[in-house]
This record gives structure tokens, sequence and C-alpha cells, in this order.
């Protein structure tokens, strides 16, 4: 997902390997005590919002693939960002206030913004001709690159059972593209990749952004940042919206704004360790959105690059938490 996505707002990443839908933490745990502490009630309520992001940066990301054939990529990025900056402003504002809106680092939000743009326009010109299933299928290798990059940036230790899988997802990515000819290597593929790669170094300055900056914040700029500069980028090739396109605009807003507050929510009541495997739920929704709007399915091939990328990100994961309740029995 940019959203998952995907070219959501922001993304979470509290550990090394535990990231890929969009969103962000207020501070950085990974591996803390609390996230051990937390009761079974609330991880329960923790992986319910967690599933209800997926399912609705799912829509947001089917809304994005039904506009994407009229408008130009870059008009796509824009809307994303403002169809949702009006329900996140008033989250903000709510939760938090205006002061949390301006106590932050600029740079970091800049190089955000700027990478969101590359990351939107990127998914979406790659939804004018990839099924939802394909795109999830390659995005999911964000994680792996996240995991990959906490390494060599940030210093974050992966021994070589970490880099096996890192390889090995990327094998897998190498399946769901098929270099022969035969799959999804063409220049709507590789965007994706872009994407994801966006994606991922935009998690690694959360990483760093999470230490002071509010969740609220993070999301708020982004959406702005994103909404000014791609609006400014698109300004010259804008096309008029079309009426039956408003509907459709409504959805991608309200669905990217829900999806926000919900994952933001995920976090709050439970474990990293709980929640973020659930974000490899959107290939179920992408299979089923496809076969609902457009007809359509996965091969065995891209379902077989699909499932070694995924199990490679579940192992990560599951290393990161064992790893973490040794450190903190």
């Amino acid at each position: 997902m940019t959203g998952v996505n995907n070219g959501n707002a922001v993304h979470y990443t509290r550990c090394a390997g535990h990231s890929s839908a969009p969103s962000s933490v207020a501070v950085d745990t990974c591996g803390s005590p609390e996230e051990t502490m937390t009761s079974p009630s609330s991880n329960l309520r923790g992986m319910l919002s967690m599933l209800l992001a997926v399912a609705t940066f799912s829509l947001m990301d089917a809304s994005l693939k039904t506009l994407a054939p009229d408008y130009p990529p870059m008009q796509l990025a824009a809307l994303r960002g403002l169809s949702s900056l009006p329900l996140i402003t008033l989250w903000a504002l709510v939760d938090g206030g205006a002061g949390q809106l301006l106590r932050v680092r600029w740079p970091l939000h800049v190089l955000r913004g700027l990478l969101s743009i590359v990351m939107l326009a990127a998914f979406a010109y790659a939804l004018r001709s990839l099924p939802l299933a394909e795109t999830y299928a390659l995005f999911f290798v964000a994680p792996l690159i996240i995991t990959a990059l906490a390494a060599l940036v940030l210093h974050e230790r992966v021994d070589w059972r970490g880099w096996t899988a890192i390889t090995t997802g990327f094998c897998g990515t190498l399946i769901v593209l098929r270099p022969s000819g035969a799959g999804v290597l063409t220049l709507a593929g590789l965007a994706v990749l872009v994407s994801a790669a966006g994606y991922a170094v935009s998690a690694i300055a959360v990483r760093v952004l999470g230490r002071s900056d509010t969740t609220q914040a993070m999301v708020f700029w982004m959406l702005l940042m994103t909404s000014v500069f791609a609006g400014a980028l698109a300004y010259r090739d804008w096309t008029p919206i079309q009426d039956a396109h408003w509907r459709v605009l409504g959805v991608l807003g309200v669905s990217g704004a829900v999806g926000q507050y919900a994952i933001t929510d995920a976090f709050r009541r439970a474990a990293a360790s709980r929640i973020a495997p659930l974000e490899y739920t959107a290939l179920i929704w992408g299979i089923i959105l496809d076969r609902v709007l457009w007809n359509t399915l996965p091969d065995a091939v891209t379902l077989t690059g699909a499932a070694v990328i995924v199990a490679s990100g579940l192992y990560l994961l599951r290393r990161e938490r064992v790893h973490s309740e040794s450190e903190h029995p």
C-alpha cells in the first residue's frame, strides 16, 4: 500500500522490519518494555484497528486506480493530499492542538514532502496498467528496503539471517517482475519499485522525526507539502475534474483519513510486532478489489513471488520480536 501502501500520508517504523503501511508513531519505542506490557484486550483492539486501516487504505488505492487513466500522475498526487487534508487538519487540531504543527524539524519534513511526490506520482503511474494485487506484491519489498537502510544509515544491527531474508525477498521481487519479459518488468513495474524505495527512505526519516515530532505533525505536513508541491508541478497540465469523479475523490479523501486514524490507534494500543504482519492482508484486499472492480486475478507466478516477499518480511518481524523479548524478559 502507499498505503499500504503505497503513497499514504506517513509510514510507521517502530523497528527495523516493522515498516510497511503508511503511518507513523510519535516516538520511537522499538523494543521498549511498553511494547511487551500491552494487555490482550488492547492488542486485540489494536489488531482490529490495523485491519480497518489496511482495508481503508486499499479502498483509497482502488480510488486512485479508478482515477489514474484520466488524470496525470502528478495531479493525482496533489488530489491525494488535498482530499484528506481537511479531515487530517481537524484531527490534528482536536488531538494536540496547533502548537504541535509548528514545533517540528523542518528539513526532514521538506525531504519527506519531496519524497512523497515521487512516491505518489510513481504509484499512480503504475496503477494505470497494473492490477492492485501485482502492485501490492511488488510494494511489499519496501519493509525489506527499510531494514537494509536502517542497517546502513542508522547502523541498526542486522545479522546474516536478516540479510538472507532481505536477499530472498528481493528474489521474490524478481519472480513477480519476471525479467524474461513475460511478467511486469515494465515501466509500471519499475515505477512501483521507485515508489517503494521512496517510501523506505521516507520511513528512515520518520525514525528520526519520531523522536521529537508528533504523528499528527508528520501526517499534516506531508499532506500539505504534497498538495502544494505536486499541485504546482501539475498546474500546467491540470485536467478539470469530471462530474462522475467527485464521488471517487470523496472516497479517496475519507478512506485516506480514516485509514490514518485507524493505523495511529492501532499503534497506540498494540505492540508493533503484533500488528505489523497484518499489513500483508492488503494482498487479499487487492485480489478482491481487482476481481470485483476490474474482473482480473493475479496468476500463479505473481502469487508465488508475493509469497516469497511476504515470507521474508514475516521472518524479519519474527526475528525482531524474539530479539525484543530476549532483551526485555
